[in-house]
Formats: structure tokens, C-alpha cells, sequence
């Protein structure tokens, strides 16, 4: 199908849509759009430089702070490690997905769809179980002679990026298997025919054809953790904090909003740059996965 026949919008019996019509559908949407989020950012942005008088020190108090800073690139920092680990993860399991085919097909698309039925806060408090001084793995680390002592891992970055890895890992798997499910068997059957091995067939074909499936998925996970809240305020501690936790403080204890819209605005001006960045080099249709 074209792109153009892909854009078009239709009736239930095939008739085709006229422009009017498409338009009123989407006023629904749109209304809803503009009054649950781009009303919301708006006012936020607009108290970062309105209160307590027409200023922009509440931006200048981001970057001029040290602390501030730190938290910023520790959030950066943080996104970038478990974008990297869903990566390093979510292919082999994706490439096994796409290749695999029945039961099994089925059985690996459950445990890979799955945790997305229950709540992050659930899958949170699960691992703060498993980190906790008597919790399961440090029990297992003693009972197989590689500690004597528990470790601390419960209230540290790294229990931080293993929570929200395992969070976000279906949003890494599912593009990739999108892409990698585009992807036609006859390529790989050609290459083998010219006499390419099958490690040479994965890094000259699959491998290539599979990235729009990576950076769609690497999109995703990065920005959804820029934005991670419940995972670092449980299982971080108050000297690692991420700026989710800091806009958070601002808000319910110091009551500094003009501050805290300060910092949504640095984090939204920053993510609004990555987007079209991305945007510019993907289109939509492999934002979700599809390289063909």
C-alpha cells in the first residue's frame, strides 16, 4: 500500500472520507488533547515566568545551582543507562519473538505483555522486596558463598535502573519486534544463497533493517524515564534523587511552584528538542515499529 493510500480515511463499507468529515472525527481528540495537556503545560509554563513578578530567575535558579544541575544530569544519566540496558535486553528477546512460533510465540508475546497489565507500583514493591538486606537475593548471594555480609541494594541508583529496566522493557521489545517481523525471510534466505553466514546475514542484514525498531523503542524508553517518578522515590535515596522527585519536593513541601514549573519547563523544552531531532530522521509509521 502507498503512503498516500495508508493516509486515507474511510467508511465501514469502503466509502472514502471527505475532509470535513476526518476533521469533525478528530475534534474530539484534539479537544481533549489540548485541555488535559497542552492547557496544563501552558499554565505551568507560563508561572515559571509570571510569579511572584515577570522574571526568568526561577530558570536562572536551574543552571546557576550545582545541585540542581547534578540532578538534571542524573537523570539524564539514568535514562541513558536503562534505555542501554532495555536495548542490550529487549533485542535477543525480540529476535526470538520474531522467529519464534506457535506455543512458544505465544507463550514468550504473554510473558513479554503481561507485566504491562499490572501497575508500576506493584512491580516496584516487588523489587524492593527482592533488595532489601534479607530479601531474596542477597539471601541467595550467602547461601552461595559470595558474600558474607548482605550488600546494600535497596536505596541506590543501581536498584533504581533495574526497577525501571524491568519496567520499561516491554517498550524496547514490542518496536524491535515490529521491526524485525517486517523484516521479509526472503532476505535472509538470499543472503544465505550468496554464501553469507548466518553471523553475517544478522550484522549486514537483520541488524541494519532492525533500527528503526531500536530507536523507536530507544525514543521511548528514554523519555517515559526522563519522566520516572514512583520507581526512584521508592527505591532511590534523597542524595541520588531524579528531577521527578525534586519538581515533586518543590510542589508539596517547599510549596515553590514557580520553581518547580521551572524545572517541568527546562525538562519539557529538552524533551521537545529530542522529539524533533527524532522526528526528523523517523516517520511515524517507524516510530511504531515498522521499517518497511
Amino acid at each position: 500500500m502507498t503512503e498516500a493510500g495508508r493516509s486515507q480515511f474511510w467508511h465501514s463499507d469502503g466509502r472514502r472520507l471527505s475532509g470535513l468529515s476526518t476533521l469533525l472525527l478528530l475534534v474530539p481528540f484534539f479537544a481533549i488533547i489540548a485541555f488535559v495537556f497542552v492547557y496544563p503545560i501552558l499554565q505551568l509554563l507560563m508561572i515559571s515566568v509570571l510569579e511572584p513578578h515577570p522574571t526568568l530567575d526561577n530558570y536562572a535558579r536551574v543552571v546557576e545551582n550545582p545541585v540542581h544541575l547534578r540532578v538534571l544530569m542524573r537523570t539524564l544519566w539514568t535514562a541513558t543507562l536503562v534505555t542501554a540496558l532495555s536495548v542490550l535486553l529487549g533485542f535477543p528477546v525480540a529476535y526470538y519473538m520474531s522467529r519464534a512460533k506457535g506455543t512458544v510465540a505465544a507463550l514468550v508475546a504473554v510473558c513479554v505483555i503481561l507485566p504491562l497489565w499490572s501497575s508500576v507500583l506493584v512491580r516496584t514493591a516487588a523489587w524492593s522486596f527482592l533488595f532489601q538486606r534479607n530479601g531474596l537475593i542477597n539471601s541467595a548471594l550467602m547461601a552461595l558463598g559470595l558474600t558474607s555480609q548482605p550488600f546494600k541494594l535497596l536505596y541506590t541508583q543501581s536498584a533504581v535502573v533495574i526497577a525501571m529496566t524491568h519496567v520499561l522493557l516491554p517498550f524496547m521489545i514490542l518496536p524491535i519486534y515490529g521491526a524485525l517481523r517486517s523484516i521479509p525471510n526472503d532476505y535472509g534466505r538470499a543472503a544465505a544463497v550468496l554464501g553469507a553466514t548466518r553471523l553475517r546475514t544478522f550484522l549486514e542484514v537483520i541488524l541494519p533493517l532492525s533500527l528503526p525498531g531500536v530507536v523507536s523503542g530507544s525514543l521511548l524508553v528514554f523519555l517515559t524515564a526522563l519522566g520516572f517518578f514512583i520507581t526512584p522515590a521508592l527505591l532511590g535515596s534523597p542524595q541520588e534523587m531524579m528531577i521527578s522527585t525534586l519538581v515533586s519536593k518543590q510542589i508539596r513541601e517547599v510549596l515553590d511552584w514557580p520553581f518547580a514549573a521551572a524545572l517541568v519547563g527546562v525538562l519539557t523544552v529538552f524533551v521537545t528538542l529530542l522529539a524533533i531531532v527524532f522526528g526528523k530522521t523517523l516517520r511515524f509509521d517507524r516510530l511504531m515499529g515498522n521499517a518497511s
